[in-house]
């Protein structure tokens, strides 16, 4: 049934939002230089490696700039990068993940390798699900950009604070998934993305994405 409606959503999706897809697409090959589409090396479900598909955002060769978590006002991020991470649009073209049985629309957000095996032990429940476009983890830490800016160190914040409340997070998706669950976490996505009143917030330092290209 979850992947009967994934691919269903997914396909769906794709289509009806393809004038946004080539429009976005457009703008970010004639602002900025390189490939319109970044992909990075990601783990998914029972461990199996995968390329992950999203709008670039940052300047070619970003990587060999900087570390691979981005925060704050990173100078990598180009102009019409900041406006796709904020709405989330550079995920979009995850769908194409979906399609290929590598993603679910909903499921706990692939990491890359290297910060699995740093909690590989912990992640065994977490990956015996598809991972996903959005989880409770995507809810929760909306403004993680933000919050990492705010650390004099953020990967060791990542590493240390943030992620293990991501792995907790999915290991609860784990462990209840179910077609409601999923209904509730696109809806409150959507709540999210939109900024209506009574969108969960991203809990702030002090009270307390790593990003990508």
């Amino acid at each position: 049934m979850k992947r009967c409606f994934d691919v269903a959503a997914a396909a769906l999706g794709i289509m009806a939002l393809s004038p946004l897809l080539l429009t976005v697409a457009v703008l970010v090959k004639l602002t900025s230089p390189g490939p319109v589409l970044f992909r990075q090396e990601r783990v998914g479900r029972e461990f199996r490696r995968f390329w992950i598909y999203k709008f670039r955002t940052m300047v070619r060769h970003a990587d060999r700039l900087g570390g691979p978590i981005t925060f704050g006002a990173d100078p990598r991020i180009t102009y019409v990068g900041r406006f796709l991470r904020a709405s989330k649009i550079d995920e979009l073209p995850q769908l194409i993940n979906v399609l290929k049985g590598e993603m679910s629309l909903v499921g706990p957000r692939p990491e890359v390798p290297r910060y699995v095996e740093l909690f590989r032990q912990n992640y065994e429940p977490v990956l015996r699900v598809r991972p996903g476009m959005t989880d409770l983890a995507s809810i929760r830490y909306r403004h993680e950009s933000e919050i990492l800016g705010e650390a004099a160190d953020p990967e060791t914040e990542y590493v240390t604070r943030l992620l293990p409340q991501k792995i907790r997070l999915g290991r609860e998706y784990a462990r209840r998934s179910s077609l409601g669950l999923d209904l509730m976490i696109l809806w409150r996505t959507a709540l999210v993305l939109f900024h209506f009143r009574g969108s969960p917030q991203a809990p702030r330092r002090g009270a307390a994405v790593r990003g990508t290209p």
